[in-house]
């Protein structure tokens, strides 16, 4: 099964801890991550989510999300296709830099957009069929339970 992660999950980890939600988000993507370098999910990766990280103010967390794009099985470029699939999805209210990363990950046909975005999980998540747009939780609940 194929799986994307936004920029924001992968920034999940270095939130505020403090707070219940973003704990459990942290430890839930964790293990999504485990099980990626265990090699039970296959990770999509992107020309958008090198650019988002690229302006990460914080050189460590950078170079530490950067890592995960050795586990990508894939590699999603701009294409005419994502260019597209990103101007409807804009067309509905969801912004640029989020239409292009589900743009990515339906072009390269995961099952599951993982994000701690609640704008996105709400604009998004009734629009779409092809691709179960959720939170790392929700993943967990539904996959691995």
């Amino acid at each position: 099964m194929k799986v994307y992660l936004d920029n924001c999950c992968f920034n999940r980890p270095y939130d505020d801890q403090s707070h219940l939600r973003i704990r459990l988000e942290s430890e839930a993507k964790l293990r999504i991550q485990e099980e990626i370098r265990a090699g039970v999910y296959k990770l999509i990766w992107s020309y958008i989510l090198d650019y988002e990280n690229s302006k990460n103010p914080f050189i460590e967390r950078k170079q530490q999300i950067a890592k995960w794009r050795t586990y990508a099985v894939e590699d999603i470029q701009e294409s005419v296709e994502i260019l597209s699939s990103a101007r409807m999805l804009q067309g509905h209210g969801i912004r640029k830099i989020d239409s292009l990363h589900i743009a990515c990950a339906i072009h390269a046909g995961a099952g599951f957009f993982l994000t701690t975005d609640d704008g996105i999980l709400k604009k998004v998540t009734p629009l779409l069929s092809n691709i179960c747009i959720t939170d790392p939780i929700d993943f967990i609940k539904e996959v691995l339970l």
